[in-house]
């Protein structure tokens, strides 16, 4: 998303926050999940409705009187007013309306995560998934494969989560596989991932390693990443022999990320080049 849609978004997501931070801990937050990914899957096979509900030639409050006539029976009062809300918004085109609305949804499912006390362990499953994929090429082809039916993907993922992964995580891996709309399955699950983080308002760090760190060593890099980004960050460690020795962290996303790499691998490139000169 960018210009008009990025501040859409935002908007949107504050006014869901504002609705909700006067409840419990995830008080409603579940029910405007499944009431917008709902939604959102109707956007999503109805191109006519998220253009008349993004028209920026109607009005907000009349977008808004659309979705009463049309959905105000079929949604509870409270993720009706969501959607209300983020209609009323101005986005740059119908596409961005469908994906907002889904972004919404996403982070109702994480904060209803969070009331129950449930967010670092779908933070972790999610991560732990898409680590599975990287593993198993055959499951991700099945996942991503375009002729096998909604219903089939859904099946197996209940075949491989129902019952060992937490509702929330299996809600929103459902969502990824079915609605990537061409976009990478993986960075799909990251996004997911790191959007739980800054619930948390933390950093996501993916720190590759050739052994697995102990507990002190995590309470030491977790304490140094701390004092260089003002703020706790979580780690998510990968195991990669290829690392020869030392540790890679990565911060961040797209243009956005950094990397502080002490990796013997690293140094031994490095020194090649110098010899090179």
């Amino acid at each position: 998303m960018q210009g008009a849609s990025r501040e859409a978004l935002k908007a949107s997501l504050a006014s869901f926050e504002d609705k909700v931070g006067s409840l419990p801990d995830g008080a409603g937050s579940g029910e405007v999940s499944d009431g917008l990914f709902a939604v959102a899957g109707l956007l999503d096979r109805e191109p006519s409705l998220r253009r008349a509900l993004s028209d920026p030639a109607s009005s907000p409050g009349s977008r808004r009187q659309l979705v009463q006539n049309l959905l105000g029976s079929q949604l509870a009062p409270l993720p009706l007013q969501v959607l209300q809300d983020v209609v009323e918004q101005p986005w740059s085109s119908p596409v961005d309306l469908r994906d907002g609305v889904e972004k919404v949804a996403a982070t109702a499912a994480l904060r209803a995560a969070e009331g129950s006390g449930e967010l670092d362990d779908v933070e972790d499953e999610l991560f732990r998934f898409a680590r599975l994929l990287e593993r198993e090429p055959a499951l991700r082809a099945a996942l991503t494969d375009p002729g096998l039916p909604a219903e089939r993907k859904s099946a197996i993922l209940t075949d491989l989560l129902g019952g060992k992964a937490k509702e929330t995580t299996v809600q929103l891996v459902d969502v990824s596989v079915n609605r990537r709309r061409g976009r990478s399955l993986e960075d799909l699950l990251e996004e997911l991932s790191t959007l739980a983080a800054q619930r948390r308002e933390r950093y996501v760090a993916h720190v590759r390693v050739a052994l697995p760190l102990d507990a002190t060593q995590t309470s030491r890099l977790q304490s140094s990443l701390a004092r260089i980004y003002g703020r706790e960050v979580q780690l998510q460690v990968d195991v990669d022999p290829t690392v020869v020795g030392g540790v890679q962290v990565r911060v961040g996303r797209g243009p956005d990320t950094e990397v502080l790499d002490g990796t013997v691998t690293r140094k031994l490139e490095a020194a090649r080049r110098g010899l090179a000169r």
